[in-house]
């Protein structure tokens, strides 16, 4: 199966919200379980915010799926194809949460966790059916973001895979399986080294969170958007290409710059100085506010790339599959009516 019918959504925060809106915007129903009694609040938060990003992608929309809020587990799972488990960081309450989805779930119904560190083979163990279990892991939002980090588990089945790839290509999403299971993946293992020089130059004095910032969204931010870092690296070798790259900078690898493998002591202190500092950032902008600022500058970034011209076709990068993305929901929307 291929097509998602009903979906479920097992943890209605940021992330869990972020899956129900793309969800909700293809057109398919979907039940949340959340115990937060703010839960229904804070989802149509989310999904006003995802309305409007797209409405600003497309005037054309399929009808929108569907919202429901279960009393339990087991019926926001009935008879439900894809279930996305997205509850707090913590392999006890994981393992709690999956086996009662394991109990409750239809027999082919696909399991996947958006967990942004613990490997699934370690969340198996909670089930008696762990063949159908995946990492979904996305970024957020959800909603607009399409990438899908796939992790299989040591009982994962391989159709599983298979089919993960295409329940969520089929939301206009861009799967990437990770070949070898390991603790946070790819991802997050790149942010976190980020984060983590990010920090001590803060920390150190040597900027603010608003310079650094500037620095990132002013420059290689936005080469990494369409072209990421290896095709980068490449173009910087001049004609010689990677090679040449590599010989010109591989041994700054080896100079002390980094603070890497440390980590500043997360007290109150530095608490408080990137607290203050994103505060002052931020001024009287929301959270909501922001998020919107977000969405429609992620919006015009894909649909830029989506109109690069260049010899194998039309669209670069996030922009060729927001466009496909894009015409699949316009064609859906015509079936609509």
């Amino acid at each position: 199966m291929t097509k998602i019918n009903k979906a479920a959504i097992i943890g209605g925060g940021v992330i869990g919200a972020g899956w129900a809106a793309r969800l909700l915007l293809n057109g398919i129903d979907v039940a949340i379980s959340d115990p937060d009694p703010e839960a229904e609040r804070k989802v149509e938060a989310v999904m006003k915010n995802a309305r409007r990003a797209y409405d600003g992608m497309t005037d054309k929309r399929p009808k929108e799926g569907k919202l429901s809020f279960a009393r339990s587990i087991a019926e926001a799972v009935e008879k439900a194809d894809l279930i996305q488990e997205s509850v707090p960081e913590r392999l006890d309450i994981k393992h709690k949460v999956l086996a009662e989805i394991d109990k409750h779930a239809k027999t082919d119904a696909l399991v996947g966790s958006s967990t942004s560190g613990i490997k699934p083979t370690d969340m198996q163990t909670a089930m008696k059916n762990p063949g159908r279990l995946i990492v979904a892991h996305p970024f957020n939002p959800v909603y607009l973001l399409p990438l899908v980090e796939i992790v299989g588990g040591e009982q994962t089945d391989a159709a599983t895979i298979v089919r993960a790839k295409a329940l969520y290509a089929s939301i206009g999403m861009k799967p990437v399986v990770i070949r070898k299971e390991i603790e946070a993946f790819v991802g997050d293992r790149l942010l976190e080294a980020a984060w983590r020089e990010a920090l001590w130059l803060v920390k150190d004095g040597i900027t603010t969170v608003e310079e650094l910032d500037d620095i990132m969204r002013y420059s290689f931010g936005l080469r990494w958007a369409q072209m990421g870092m290896f095709q980068v690296y490449r173009i910087a070798g001049g004609e010689a290409g990677m090679r040449h790259f590599m010989a010109q900078f591989g041994p700054c690898l080896k100079w002390p710059w980094t603070k890497l493998m440390d980590v500043p002591e997360f007290n109150d202190e530095l608490v408080d100085l990137i607290a203050r500092q994103s505060d002052e950032q931020a001024g009287d902008y929301s959270i909501r506010e922001l998020e919107r600022i977000r969405d429609d500058n992620l919006v015009a970034i894909m649909q830029a790339l989506s109109k690069t011209e260049h010899k194998h076709g039309k669209g670069w990068g996030a922009g060729a599959l927001h466009r496909d993305y894009v015409e699949a929901l316009e064609k859906r929307a015509g079936k609509d009516k």
